[in-house]
């Protein structure tokens, strides 16, 4: 069985995982998910939220038990594991970027969200932006991250929303040459996401190189709506990273 550990995205905190998070659990795997600084139930100063700690409560996460981590970022969670893969990779069995941002050394969040393939992206279109933070308004986060969601998951996960640190989306990540070299990678590309569109995701994936790629006819957040499908990917990328 295999240990993952589960890193959100914008605006949300470990909650968005909860459900899948049972099912890995229930199928015998070990299963972490925490809240970034600043998000879910973390009570950092929004103002004082940097990259660099959000990369470090990862590590912090990965450190805490010996064996590797499948490590799954979902949307800006993709810019932590990443960073955080770099500076402790030794406790990385894989990497797995589940419509996700992969940054290459000395890209941000914001730069990817800048190429053209991003220009459809329905967050950056409706942020309201108050720095420190920016703000989702309910609307738009239902059809920007939750549109092929229940109604009632969508609802759930829209109250639970929390304004979002802005530092991570403009930090370039640091990954020294060769820190990530043997990690394998592994991409959960969802069609219908109106936040990470699909040709950016598609563009992404053929830059940086994914050992595998799933797609899921779904939006931003298949842990809500197409959780059966993305447990199924999670774990058939498991056994792929064992026997690489």
């Amino acid at each position: 069985m295999a240990r993952f550990v589960l890193v959100h995205g914008a605006f949300t905190g470990a909650w968005i995982w909860g459900p899948l998070a049972q099912d890995l659990q229930a199928a015998g795997h070990t299963v972490e998910a925490f809240d970034l600084p600043g998000l879910g139930d973390d009570q950092t100063p929004p103002g004082d939220v940097t990259l660099e700690m959000c990369a470090r409560r990862l590590v912090d996460v990965l450190a805490s038990k010996p064996e590797p981590a499948i490590v799954a970022g979902n949307s800006m969670g993709g810019v932590i594991a990443t960073q955080a893969a770099a500076l402790m990779p030794d406790r990385v069995a894989a990497l797995v970027y589940v419509a996700a941002f992969i940054p290459a050394d000395g890209q941000s969040l914001l730069d990817l969200t800048h190429l053209p393939e991003g220009a459809t992206d329905q967050v950056q279109a409706n942020v309201v932006l108050t720095p420190p933070v920016g703000t989702m308004p309910d609307e738009a986060s239902k059809t920007a991250l939750y549109n092929e969601c229940s109604d009632e998951d969508a609802a759930w996960a829209v109250s639970k929303q929390r304004p979002q640190p802005l530092a991570p989306f403009a930090t370039p990540v640091s990954i020294p040459a060769g820190s990530l070299d043997g990690i394998p990678r592994f991409y959960v590309l969802c069609a219908r996401d109106r936040a990470i569109p699909a040709t950016l995701q598609r563009r992404m994936i053929r830059e940086r190189g994914c050992d595998k790629v799933v797609e899921l006819d779904t939006d931003h957040t298949p842990q809500l709506s197409m959780r059966a499908e993305l447990a199924a990917a999670l774990e058939q990328f498991a056994g792929l990273a064992a026997a690489l």
